[in-house]
């Protein structure tokens, strides 16, 4: 995935790649073709940094609806030569999943271009699984044959098609074809449904990993192992460790812990951190200083996770370590710390803004701090990382901690929040936004009658507007 470059938040380019609501009304007050430009290269260069949490594709699919934009720059780029070139989905999974709404919105073009792409494309997978939501039967099965097509009949492409078939994100396409009143398309098809579900069996009958009857010292070597290939072991090793270690073993796991291999020693911290034993924090703050990247890393993980009353005393004492403990002691107190907290818990996330900017990782879990503790004088720096954060999923809670910080939230923010690409921040808003605004007003009625929308915004919009009020 290549690292999206993205626009300052101050012009209509940067506020559609963050997928603001100030976005979508900048654009439909803006000359539409500019407005146009912005939204294609939108959807043409994926601006999200992590695709896995973030949403774009139905706020830029509402927008072409509202600006009634054509598909000409997205079927350009769909069938450049650059697609046999460049395989890696994010090149076009963004513009396919676009399309898989306008077609859900009744855009017929959207839903021929998906059908084309589906049987020409490299990324069709993806499409097809666009279509097995929005097609019907007819459209489906007239892609047996392409689809098919792009498998030799050779020992290593009926291998190839049943691990496809095996691994599809939607079956119903494949299901539609194993029924297929054409015997080559059915017959192919369900041969390479039974050779899937054979191949998962097998996989099930030969498990990798520890099996009953390990000792300690072999769940530490499985874990060191792990590591050398570069594979992080030592959470699935610490869980392994419950199995089998008992009362006899605390010791060997301390002296891991203390001075083991770094797979050793990363299982050894994660695992006395889940149990609880009197020993972590101290290992934990020893391992900090002497360990190596990945052991810093996996003691850090293992205090945030502990729950007593003794680490959140202990991060207390930590919170203004300059190190990597100091900022996880600061998300502990952010997370479970009380009150008295609040002044270490700000500190913390101006820290984080001044020196690692609106994007930073610990940002997420101070953010949230803010709004739990109601730290009614973080609304500034909140609304700096509202702005401008390229993080849609960051923007949303930081719009839920001002939500519970900034009295202003209602009449600012929220508005605008109705036009956000998360529905999770689309429903804060909608709990909060002030009806007073006529645009909101009519923005709730949209969301309400809009049959794309979540359940839990319209839930979140019945709350505030009457049945009668939903009428379109």
């Amino acid at each position: 995935m290549f690292d999206p470059v993205i626009a300052p938040s101050g012009t209509l380019l940067g506020l559609l790649q963050r997928g603001r609501g100030d976005g979508t009304l900048h654009a439909l007050t803006a000359p539409r073709s500019e407005a146009l430009a912005a939204l294609n290269h939108c959807v043409l260069r994926d601006p999200r940094h992590d695709w896995r949490v973030e949403n774009r594709s139905l706020y830029y699919a509402r927008l072409y609806l509202d600006l009634h934009g054509g598909l000409e720059a997205v079927e350009a780029h769909l069938f450049d030569p650059e697609d046999i070139l460049d395989t890696d989905e994010s090149r076009t999974g963004l513009a396919l999943a676009v399309l898989g709404h306008l077609a859900s919105y009744g855009r017929q073009d959207a839903l021929h271009l998906l059908r084309r792409y589906a049987a020409q494309g490299t990324n069709w997978t993806w499409a097809l699984d666009e279509l097995a939501l929005r097609d019907d039967d007819a459209g489906l099965r007239s892609l047996a044959a392409p689809v098919l097509a792009r498998f030799s009949t050779d020992a290593e492409g009926e291998a190839e098609l049943a691990a496809t078939v095996r691994d599809a994100f939607e079956p119903r396409p494949w299901r539609l074809w194993a029924d297929d009143p054409r015997p080559a398309v059915a017959t192919r098809v369900r041969a390479a449904q039974e050779a899937g579900s054979f191949d998962r069996w097998q996989r099930q009958m030969r498990p990798a990993g520890p099996r009953p009857g390990w000792s300690v010292q072999a769940v530490f070597d499985w874990a060191q192992q792990g590591l050398d290939r570069g594979a992080a072991l030592h959470v699935p090793a610490a869980r392994c460790l419950s199995a089998v270690a008992g009362p006899e073993d605390r010791a060997e796991i301390v002296l891991a812990a203390q001075d083991g291999s770094d797979g050793a020693r990363c299982t050894a911290l994660r695992y006395l951190a889940d149990t609880g034993d009197p020993d972590a924090l101290d290992l934990i703050e020893g391992a900090v200083s002497t360990g190596s990247t990945a052991v810093v890393e996996a003691a850090v993980d293992a205090f945030e996770r502990m729950r007593s009353m003794a680490a959140v005393d202990r991060a207390r004492g930590w919170a203004r370590r300059p190190d990597a403990l100091g900022e996880a002691a600061a998300r502990v107190l952010a997370c479970r710390g009380g009150v008295r907290d609040r002044d270490l818990v700000l500190a913390a996330l101006r820290e984080a803004v001044r020196g690692e900017g609106p994007d930073a990782a610990t940002l997420w879990t101070l953010v949230d701090g803010a709004g739990r503790l109601g730290i009614a004088c973080a609304a500034p720096v909140l609304r700096h990382v509202y702005r401008e954060t390229a993080s849609s999923h960051l923007r949303g809670r930081a719009a839920r901690a001002l939500a519970a910080t900034d009295p202003s939230f209602p009449t600012g923010f929220a508005v605008e929040c109705l036009w956000d690409c998360e529905e999770t921040t689309r429903e804060i808003a909608a709990r909060h936004a002030e009806t007073g605004d006529a645009r909101v007003v009519e923005r709730l009625r949209r969301l309400a009658a809009d049959p794309a929308e979540e359940a839990e915004v319209q839930t979140a919009v019945r709350s505030r507007i009457g049945p009668e009020e939903t009428a379109v």
